[in-house]
């Protein structure tokens, strides 16, 4: 029988590119964290810890990107 473990736990973090640059977001368990930040302690910037669903936290990753697109009006054509 195949044992299935279960994420409890997710986190958004700021990826820091090479020669200081910053990266984007990135959403990953809190135990992949825990050892990304383990390797290269402060190197990577943690936004939010605690999340419970893999969907909670691309949502807080992309920012308003996972928001629903608004409808264009005639008195608005550009929003």
């Amino acid at each position: 029988m195949r044992v299935t473990e279960v994420c409890c736990d997710w986190v958004v973090y700021r990826m820091t590119m090479p020669g200081s640059a910053t990266g984007g977001n990135v959403v990953c368990e809190r135990r992949e964290w825990e050892a990304l930040d383990a390797q290269q302690p402060g190197h990577h910037t943690l936004l939010h810890a605690g999340l419970k669903t893999e969907r909670e936290a691309e949502l807080i990753a992309r920012g308003t990107a996972g928001d629903p697109v608004q409808r264009r009006t005639k008195a608005n054509p550009f929003r």
